[in-house]
């Protein structure tokens, strides 16, 4: 047959066909020859390794919707948030009108310590003038990203300051928390909400239980809305340390890998106390791990709507340029035996509408238009309870989406930048007046409440970036957006977890959860014993 060329990542390597026929199966055999002829023949010059690339992910795309491809650059910013640290100087930032936007220096880290604030605008990197360039998040991240002991210099324009002050910083290890969250609701109740089931995700669960339980934690919400999942490794812990004994907490099972099961195996911090944990439609994997595992054993109160329904467990296989493949092996399963997955069989377009239709079909504003047949009821290992399967964790408690403060002129203000844009515009003008007036957040939270005339100043911020005024949709949103001016103030001046007290008390699945720990009977009522 001669010598085929096959092009694998980036490289082309000559191998014989006799090798290929050897080592690989007839279809792989084939799918070289086609890239060679390919190669070899086409009519145009190609770029070899984006063909190459189109086509991985293209024939991973059709197996199902979660086993994909990952280049090296990608998967190096995947590992950055599961890791739970990378190496830089310590920002975090945005890029506003053709401007870097300092918004803070992480505590600690090599920008705060040579001095660099919130507010602050970088000018120039190495010498190279970065502003008004168009330059762009990821060009940013290269230029500031770098292994720990080396240096960037850089120059900011700050506000007060005549001339640009000169800074070189020493790059070093920075962490990237999971834990978005954690305070002392009331006297009893504690709240943690966790972003994302990272390296560092159960060092800074025990720390947050351990100081709620310091401060009088007896009860414990759980907030996994919004978390998209992460390390299996790192689930199965946080389960273990709400389910006593040896409890079952999930397993998996594929064609061509061993079965598997994960138990609870030690002491967990919350064994005991009443537990609510919150999800959403953006809850998946990891996070239905957990709730899952919790509600099969009775252990807690599940609050929200239905979770995202992903339970397909994917294997990395790392290719030859550093890039990678997540391909699915295995599936996952609750202690009651539900499958996590939702079907996936009417193609990627279907799947990737799922939320949207949820929406369509009146699933998000109410629990009656869900219909589950006898065949995906399933009873708790404790209490005998009815839980569901058929894709995702349906709560105990469902809560039903409020769009009643949303108009056009709300989500176009936020869609658009330009809440985001005021903000920090306003924050750099007066934040050292804003922490004069509230030196800590209590003081800020029970004190502060937006005013006509800073909402005056976003209307005709907004104006100016051609968004037309709708004095009726503003009506509807107004006090929607007062709330969230607060928020993004508590953010940016005092820390992500006080965006999230802010916030909390506008959140329906939240007041719940509350409601629930606050009224023993209704905590006992959806954990009642069913007797035949």
């Amino acid at each position: 047959m001669g010598r085929v060329r096959l092009v694998f990542g980036i490289s082309l390597v000559i191998i014989t066909a006799a090798t290929l026929q050897a080592q690989w199966n007839p279809e792989a055999l084939k799918l070289a020859q086609v890239m060679d002829k390919v190669s070899r023949f086409y009519v145009d010059s190609i770029n070899e390794s984006e063909v190459v690339e189109s086509t991985i992910v293209n024939m991973l795309h059709e197996l199902d919707p979660h086993s994909s491809y990952l280049s090296r650059e990608e998967l190096e910013e995947l590992n950055e948030q599961l890791e739970g640290e990378f190496e830089g100087i310590g920002v975090s930032f945005n890029v506003l009108e053709d401007t870097i936007y300092i918004i803070r220096a992480i505590s600690g880290g090599p920008s705060e310590r040579v001095g660099i604030h919130a507010g602050d605008r970088i000018v120039e990197v190495e010498g190279n003038t970065v502003a008004g360039t168009g330059i762009t998040s990821r060009e940013v991240q290269k230029l500031l990203k770098g292994p720990k002991g080396t240096s960037v210099d850089i120059a900011v324009l700050r506000r007060g300051e005549a001339e640009l002050l000169e800074f070189s910083i020493t790059r070093d290890k920075i962490p990237v928390y999971s834990l978005d969250a954690s305070y002392m609701v009331n006297g009893k109740i504690g709240y943690v909400k966790l972003a994302r089931f990272s390296h560092t995700s159960i060092d800074e669960f025990e720390k947050a239980v351990k100081l709620l339980k310091q401060q009088g934690m007896q009860d414990l919400i759980l907030d996994l809305s919004g978390n998209g999942g992460g390390w299996l490794p790192v689930a199965v812990e946080l389960a273990d340390h709400l389910l006593s004994g040896n409890k079952e907490i999930v397993r998996t099972e594929g064609a061509k890998v061993p079965d598997r099961t994960y138990q609870a195996r030690k002491s967990g911090l919350f064994e005991e106390g009443n537990l609510v944990i919150m999800i959403d439609g953006n809850s998946a994997s990891a996070s239905e791990i957990v709730s899952g595992a919790v509600q099969d054993w009775d252990r807690g109160v599940i609050v929200g709507r239905r979770s995202f329904g992903k339970g397909l467990v994917q294997q990395p296989f790392y290719l030859s340029d550093g890039s990678m493949i997540r391909l699915t092996v295995a599936r996952y399963y609750t202690p009651t035996g539900r499958l996590i997955q939702k079907p996936y069989e009417n193609g990627y377009e279907e799947y990737a509408l799922d939320l949207i239709n949820r929406f369509n079909t009146g699933e998000l504003s109410s629990a009656d238009s869900i219909e589950f047949p006898e065949s995906q009821q399933y009873r708790t290992l404790s209490l005998n309870r009815t839980v569901y399967g058929g894709g995702g964790i349906m709560p105990d408690y469902f809560v039903p989406m409020d769009t009643s403060a949303y108009s056009d002129y709300f989500r176009r203000l936020i869609g658009r930048g330009i809440f985001n844009q005021f903000v920090l515009q306003y924050v750099d003008v007066h934040r050292d007046a804003i922490k004069r007036d509230y030196p800590d957040f209590d003081l800020f939270n029970a004190d502060f409440k937006a005013t006509d005339a800073q909402m005056e100043q976003l209307i005709d911020f907004a104006i100016e970036e051609k968004l037309e005024f709708k004095e009726d949709e503003w009506n509807i949103s107004e006090d929607q957006i007062a709330l969230l001016f607060k928020g993004y103030l508590a953010r940016d001046i005092y820390g992500m977890g006080n965006y999230y007290e802010v916030l909390n008390p506008s959140n329906e699945v939240y007041n719940k959860a509350v409601e629930i720990l606050n009224n023993p009977v209704m905590h006992q009522q959806k954990l009642a014993k069913v007797e035949y």
